[in-house]
């Protein structure tokens, strides 16, 4: 049964969480609001903040999972990809805490991590599985054999959703970040007012790039007509972005798991939060005889607790690093 504390510092949220016998006893994320002022992460204030949250982080953690460093049988951390300074500042904790203890240090890769937070409710799906993973930073459909056997299938070629709905927001001027602000307006919206363009990409690959450029060209023409066109239709605009976005990726996971012959299908990553996309899904389920796995939301968005289940499976499987790894803002899997 072994106790595993998780640290998650790839981008602008410091995590920690506290794994016991593959139970999440804690899960705690300290967002990063300096960023909200530049309309995007700040590398360097990034890494700053983390080194100002990890001992606090990891304290609460402790505290809430009633655990202490002596008895934490692996210390585990996001090794890539992200930001290569927010890295750092996990890595060399968790490298720190392994020496201070002579306990085992687990690198886990944050992708991979995303897919097995599937694994963290009760409810969990079987294998093989399909998972779409969808974040700021990645789109891509991954099947998954087993516990850390994983082939990625088909991923974006330019952008990644979660990036086409943060420029499509500030497109319309709104705050940093703007993804969930799209969401939130977009209840109220009519998906039939306008019409965006769906890339036609061979295969199970993604594209994004095009789609954005559309919405750019489709603010200015509009806007040229009537100043105020944003202002006035605000809620349709936001329904009709996202309900394109959603339906580009919801097709693509269709034609995969068509093609894979699998029922077990998830989701994952910052984006899966979205309300339509967890709607969308769910109902494209039923029509299709899936069986849909989607996380609670404190486990879609960056977290500590994905990386510590990742690092159970990978602590059973014997799976450990030595205290020459580096962190890697970019790496396959």
């Amino acid at each position: 049964m072994p106790t595993i504390l998780a640290i998650e510092s790839s981008c602008d949220e410091t995590s920690t969480a506290v794994c016991l016998d593959g139970k999440i006893l804690s899960n705690v994320i300290v967002n990063q609001t300096v960023h909200e002022k530049y309309g995007g992460v700040v590398p360097e204030l990034a890494s700053r903040a983390h080194l100002q949250n990890i001992v606090p982080a990891v304290d609460e953690a402790l505290s809430i999972a009633n655990c202490q460093l002596p008895i934490v049988d692996a210390f585990a951390f996001t090794q890539s990809p992200g930001l290569i300074g927010a890295l750092l500042v996990g890595a060399q904790f968790a490298k720190s805490l392994s020496l201070a203890f002579n306990k085992p240090l687990i690198a886990v890769h944050h992708m991979q991590a995303h897919v097995l937070a599937n694994l963290i409710p009760d409810n969990k799906p079987g294998f093989p599985f399909l998972c779409l993973t969808v974040s700021g930073g990645h789109t891509q459909i991954v099947l998954c054999e087993d516990f850390l056997q994983m082939k990625v299938i088909g991923q974006t070629i330019d952008d990644a959703a979660g990036e086409a709905f943060d420029k499509s927001a500030k497109l319309l001027g709104l705050p940093y970040p703007g993804g969930p602000l799209i969401d939130k307006y977009a209840q109220q919206g009519d998906t039939n007012k306008f019409k965006f363009p769906e890339p036609q990409i061979d295969g199970l690959d993604f594209s994004f790039s095009g789609l954005k450029t559309a919405i750019l060209y489709f603010i200015q023409e509009n806007k040229k007509k009537n100043g105020n066109f944003i202002e006035e239709n605000l809620h349709d605009i936001c329904a009709c972005i996202q309900q394109r976005i959603v339906s580009i990726l919801l097709n693509k996971l269709k034609k995969a798991a068509k093609q894979t012959g699998i029922k077990n299908i998830c989701i994952a990553g910052g984006v899966s939060a979205n309300k339509d996309l967890r709607k969308s899904l769910e109902e494209m389920g039923k029509q299709s005889g899936w069986k849909t796995f989607i996380p609670p939301f404190e486990y879609c968005t960056d977290n500590a607790a994905m990386i510590a289940i990742t690092a159970y499976h990978k602590y059973l499987a014997g799976d450990f690093a030595d205290l020459s790894v580096s962190p890697s803002a970019r790496a396959e899997w």
